[in-house]
């Protein structure tokens, strides 16, 4: 069972937020906004996305990860690199 699921509809909101975030900078090309008001707009919805995917990556860490470290030698340290991979993906974005 993925980490986040006890939080499934907490996810989801942050999610929709962001969605609506991202609906809003396509009415604001849409109306010819000016560019820096819409970059503005962007760094938000880049920031929230960010910060969702860190809140994933500690449940992750603390739930799946920690789970296969105590259970399964071979396989927390396959779940170790594999979250060092996403840390990695996420500080080069």
């Amino acid at each position: 069972m993925p980490g986040y699921t006890h939080d499934r509809e907490a996810h989801l909101r942050r999610l929709r937020r962001i969605e609506g975030q991202v609906r809003g900078l396509q009415r604001m090309v849409t109306d010819d906004v000016y560019c820096i008001d819409v970059l503005t707009q962007v760094s938000a919805a880049t920031r929230a996305l960010q910060s969702f995917a860190l809140e994933l990556l500690n449940e992750h860490m603390s739930g799946c990860v920690v789970d296969a470290a105590r259970n399964d030698s071979d396989g927390g340290a396959a779940k170790i690199q594999e979250a060092s991979d996403a840390i990695a993906r996420l500080v080069r974005s």
